[in-house]
């Protein structure tokens, strides 16, 4: 529930509105915006009475938020939320950001060379897991915390903010020493004990659509890192399952402007597990930012062929930069720009 107040509604009024809220049982959040403010009621069992704080002073009117989320909708707060990152990054306003690297971390050699392959090309944010969810328990399952450590130098060499991923609950306080960005993978997606500690540590949160995930299953999840209080939430469209094994995955681009329009999160696309062939990389990334994506994910390795995991998604870097240069002549078509690394010319 939303109590929207007046234009003329003062501090006072809205103080009122929350210890209303407060002494009917129930969470109050206020949010001012740049028109006028909002307290968002949590906690709503369906037995609120409404006309109790319609009557108050300042009340303009009270909007039952019909959806099964609440804080992640638009009805709750219609401007875009804007995650800010450390330095002068963020995500969610104007600019594309790129997040690139490859899939997992093998050698501490290995993530410094793609840290400066794809910094080179353009990109702002390295991606690269140290720990590995994967489907076969005999596949690469990532370095862990030596991994951590080699994204940690690598940041130190290259000045990339990093995105990796926390798996479990025990897990989050380390990558978040690391990380800039704690991914939740698909895997993760509705791991409800790890978001809500992953919630708690405040950090940004890249928080990617589960492979067989309906749009209001993944802004559900979102919602309980913001139930934590954490509203620095980046979702990601990395593909879903479906019934055509000519791509990896089905790569819902109709998930951006849905996204942009239930809900004031930004959103990313991930092109490289939306397709997982090589080939299909840079078109899709190209269609990803026409539609609206407030960022990429791509995977780039300097030797595809000897990757560990995913080498047939994992663009070489030559073939990164060709996709930043095609994907900066999408972003100025349609009014945006791609972020450039810090020291470049903006």
């Amino acid at each position: 529930m939303l109590i929207v107040m007046s234009h003329a509604a003062t501090k006072a009024d809205v103080e009122g509105v929350v210890k209303t809220i407060e002494e009917m049982g129930y969470q109050a959040r206020p949010m001012p915006g740049k028109q006028r403010t909002a307290v968002g009621l949590v906690g709503n069992d369906g037995k609120v009475d409404a006309s109790r704080l319609l009557g108050l002073d300042g009340v303009l009117e009270v909007i039952h938020v019909s959806q099964p989320y609440k804080q992640v909708s638009r009805e709750w707060k219609s401007e875009n939320t804007i995650v800010r990152l450390p330095g002068w990054l963020s995500i969610g306003g104007d600019e594309v950001v790129v997040m690139a690297g490859p899939c997992a971390v093998e050698t501490e050699a290995q993530i410094i060379e793609s840290a400066r392959a794809v910094r080179d090309a353009g990109a702002v944010i390295l991606r690269g897991g140290a720990f590995k969810p994967r489907t076969s328990p005999y596949s690469f399952q990532g370095l862990g915390k030596k991994g951590l450590a080699f994204l940690k130098k690598a940041k130190e060499e290259t000045g990339l903010l990093i995105v990796t991923e926390a798996l479990d609950p025990e897990g989050v306080d380390a990558v978040a020493e690391v990380a800039d960005i704690i991914q939740l993978g698909a895997r993760n997606m509705q791991n409800f004990s790890l978001l809500k500690a992953a919630g708690r540590t405040r950090k940004p949160i890249l928080l990617k659509r589960g492979i067989a995930a309906t749009i209001t299953e993944l802004l559900l999840s979102a919602e309980y890192l913001l139930a934590e209080g954490n509203d620095q939430v980046i979702l990601c469209e990395r593909g879903i399952r479906g019934f055509d094994p000519a791509t990896r995955n089905v790569f819902d681009l109709t998930a951006v402007p849905v996204v942009h329009r239930l809900s004031h999160l930004p959103i990313i696309a991930d092109p490289s597990h939306g397709t997982g062939l090589r080939d299909k990389v840079t078109p899709m990334a190209r269609a990803a930012v026409a539609a609206g994506a407030d960022g990429l994910m791509i995977e780039v390795h300097p030797r595809p062929d000897k990757a560990l995991s995913d080498g047939a998604q994992s663009l070489t870097p030559d073939q990164f930069g060709e996709l930043m240069r095609q994907c900066r002549a999408i972003a100025e078509v349609i009014g945006r720009r791609v972020a450039e690394p810090a020291g470049a010319a903006r």
